[in-house]
């Protein structure tokens, strides 16, 4: 009895314990999705709050969803301000600098130089010759050798066309800057490049990768004098270049000196030319003065001359005495004779005065 009865009350206990335990792992399951539902919920607000992102005042934005641009044309574009898209791996927001200059470097024409080297103004001693395999250099019209290196600044005015046509524009515009430093240095000779001609041919590269760069579209813009070509001798030449280089600085001082006297010559005889002619005109001038003077006196004195011409020409001798004699010591005057003939004068001139006598000397 006793076995039967304790059997009977363990086969009451059992479904109350089973429905308990039941119970318990319902409710450890609801809080258990109640939690889960939070941090979904969560997750999901984070996962559409991260698609937000900021576009700068000198920016534009593209979203790219499955690579694809969000958009057509100038509409893909986005302007400055908060903009959400879908977070990666669906959306992808490409940022492109509108206003902002870019530079790219050109990569060949250069002797070789590391990073720390540039920054630090050092440079390693050239070699006996150069290294094909890490110096670059460009090769001249007239067959010579020279370093050159070009830096190009742009801005980017199509940015859909920058991102989207090419790979890499940045690397295309570096690939064109290289071909028009070679390029337009197999068409001006060494000297043009290096003195004669050096803002000349600086231009004619800008001309050349502008070209090819508005040929492909990349849709940059690169403005007048955004190109610097820096162009050096071979170090390993460089000596004889400087000597070519004062030999040069030395003709052109002596043509500076010749053509400054010559300069000068000219000034000094058109000078004198001027005040030869001025003191011609002047002595014309007064010779035509003294002749008309002289033509008026004698037109003045002629009526004189035909009335009585022997008192006349008395009058005149007289006139002429007077000046002749005004400053003669001695006068002699030898009137005419009553017959008519001439007087003699004799004058007894001695070179040295007489000695006085002595009165010591014999009578």
């Amino acid at each position: 009895m006793s076995d039967e009865h304790e059997h009977h009350h363990h086969g009451h206990e059992a479904p109350e314990a089973v429905d308990a335990g039941s119970q318990a792992l319902a409710e450890a399951l609801r809080s258990s999705f109640a939690i889960v539902k939070v941090v979904m919920l969560l997750m999901v607000a984070a996962f559409f709050g991260s698609g937000f992102f900021q576009v700068g005042p000198s920016e534009k934005a593209v979203i790219l969803r499955f690579g694809k641009p969000v958009g057509e044309g100038r509409g893909a574009l986005l302007g400055p301000g908060l903009h959400w898209s879908f977070p990666y791996p669906i959306d992808e927001v490409r940022k492109i600098p509108i206003s902002e200059n870019q530079t790219v470097t050109s990569t060949t024409g250069w002797y070789f130089t590391t990073p720390e080297q540039e920054l630090s103004g050092e440079e390693l001693p050239a070699s006996a010759s150069l290294n094909p395999a890490i110096d670059g250099y460009a090769i001249t019209a007239d067959r010579n050798i020279v370093h050159l290196r070009a830096t190009l600044n742009y801005h980017i005015d199509d940015p859909i066309a920058y991102v989207f046509n090419f790979a890499s524009a940045s690397n295309s515009i570096q690939n064109m800057l290289n071909n028009a430093l070679l390029f337009t240095a197999a068409r001006y000779n060494v000297d043009d490049i290096l003195i004669n001609k050096k803002t000349e041919f600086q231009n004619a590269v800008e001309v050349r990768v502008t070209d090819l760069t508005d040929r492909e579209h990349l849709g940059i813009v690169i403005d007048h004098g955004q190109v610097q070509v820096q162009s050096v001798a071979p170090r390993q030449l460089q000596d004889v270049f400087n000597r070519v280089t004062i030999a040069r600085q030395n003709q052109s001082k002596q043509f500076n000196e010749a053509n400054g006297y010559h300069d000068k010559t000219l000034l000094n005889a058109a000078a004198q030319a001027s005040a030869i002619t001025t003191q011609a005109a002047a002595a014309s001038a007064n010779y035509v003065k003294a002749i008309q003077a002289d033509a008026k006196a004698f037109t003045d004195v002629l009526p004189a001359f035909e009335a009585n011409q022997n008192l006349f020409a008395q009058q005149k001798v007289a006139e002429t005495m007077a000046l002749v004699l005004t400053n003669v010591q001695d006068k002699i005057f030898l009137p005419e004779r009553a017959d008519g003939q001439s007087r003699e004068l004799r004058l007894m001139l001695n070179r040295e005065p007489p000695q006085p006598k002595s009165a010591t000397a014999n009578p």
